[in-house]
């Protein structure tokens, strides 16, 4: 009973008093061991709870709205529930508050511009994990929306970090918003004197062999344009594309297509020729060495 005494009387000495608020041994050896008991719940309530999203189907994007919501929800409680055990009124914060605010009037708006930039993307949701994007002509995958920046990785592997303002201020193309349908074209030539329903039909046959193009919108083949070297042709299909690769894979396997197509029925694929006209005679002239 007497040690009980010893530590109740231990953890209430009074040890500083700050802004008429006077601090004990117990509150500061509680508020640390508070916000680390605190931290694990937060985090194993939050892995439970995105597991549990995961196993419902939810999107990524949802997934990751909630633990940023749920994350600073619970910090928030986490802070205020230290501030009371610690008898430290909220208003007592209210100068730091100005200060701060004051501070970002002055030189920190793009920050405040890109962390609101962020809670729109992820509330609207115009862009989301997994999108593919094509941002100032690079093109690749989302892979997280953070509070100041989105990263993203390009088809070539490297990653790019890119404002979150700059997505809402900037044209970006969304490839995948709304579904994965995705319109390409490959573009061949002929020589002239070709069969040209022939050629048209070779190359139908091509992207129809190709099992990824979709039956619907069907494939349209145009003949488009008697060009200087060739007769122009250009098939317009649809995929399901999530990548670039996707596009140019599909692309390579319709051309090794109509290039074996074509010589089975003697198409030759136009390559760029001159015709060269001469007036007048040729006469050759020796050298003066040949003359000696």
């Amino acid at each position: 009973m007497q040690t009980f005494e010893q530590v109740k009387n231990f953890l209430s000495t009074e040890l500083f008093t700050l802004f008429d608020i006077t601090f004990t041994t117990g509150g500061l050896i509680a508020v640390p061991l508070l916000y680390v008991v605190g931290i694990w719940v937060i985090r194993k309530l939050a892995h439970l709870a995105t597991y549990r999203l995961r196993s419902s189907g939810a999107s990524p994007d949802t997934i990751h709205l909630f633990k940023r919501i749920f994350y600073i929800l619970a910090m928030a409680i986490l802070v205020v529930t230290s501030l009371d055990m610690m008898n430290v009124p909220l208003t007592a914060f209210a100068f730091l508050s100005g200060a701060v605010a004051i501070g970002v009037g002055f030189g920190a708006q793009n920050i405040i511009n890109n962390f609101i930039s962020g809670w729109i993307l992820m509330w609207e949701r115009p862009i989301r994990i997994g999108d593919v994007l094509e941002v100032d002509g690079a093109r690749g995958v989302v892979e997280a929306i953070n509070t100041r920046s989105t990263r993203i990785r390009r088809v070539d592997g490297v990653h790019m970090l890119i404002p979150n303002s700059k997505l809402l201020e900037n044209t970006v193309i969304n490839w995948t918003l709304i579904d994965l349908l995705t319109r390409t074209t490959v573009k061949v030539g002929v020589a002239y004197g070709s069969d040209c329903k022939l050629v048209a039909s070779l190359i139908e046959q091509a992207v129809l062999e190709q099992t990824e193009i979709l039956p619907e919108p069907k494939p349209i083949v145009i003949f488009d344009d008697f060009g200087d070297n060739a007769l122009i042709f250009e098939v317009y299909f649809w995929i399901n594309a999530t990548a670039e690769r996707d596009l140019r894979k599909i692309r390579s396997d319709i051309r090794f297509t109509i290039d074996g197509l074509f010589n089975q029925h003697n198409i030759v694929i136009a390559y760029p020729q001159r015709d060269v006209h001469l007036d007048g005679t040729l006469q050759l002239v020796q050298s003066p060495k040949e003359n000696a």
